[in-house]
């Protein structure tokens, strides 16, 4: 027998047929959640940006004390949702400083 006999001998069986394929991507799998875990680990390592390297680039980061749940929630509470406006953004393909009103 050739070896093209044999290659069809044996895809004519279920075990060959499924079974193959599921052990292929059971071992490829495994090799790419290898690498997804790698990533994990490797950037858990890494220390939270602190307020000073923030200030570096410019960022204001607010104290963990002044923001909870319950101030912003107090400031969520604070605006109208009764009277607002509809404002439409400029589109990319509009001329620039040319906006339309929105229809209602």
């Amino acid at each position: 027998m050739s070896f093209s006999d044999k290659l069809k001998h044996y895809s004519k069986r279920k075990s060959f047929k499924y079974g193959v394929p599921f052990l292929i991507m059971m071992v490829a799998g495994s090799f790419g959640l290898q690498q997804f875990s790698n990533l994990r680990y490797q950037y858990s390592k890494k220390q939270p940006v602190t307020p000073d390297e923030m200030k570096k680039y410019g960022v204001n980061m607010k104290k963990r004390q002044e923001v909870t749940l319950e101030t912003e929630y107090d400031k969520v509470k604070a605006v109208n949702i009764d009277e607002w406006e509809n404002k439409r953004g400029p589109r990319p393909w509009e001329e620039e400083g040319v906006s339309q009103p929105a229809k209602h």
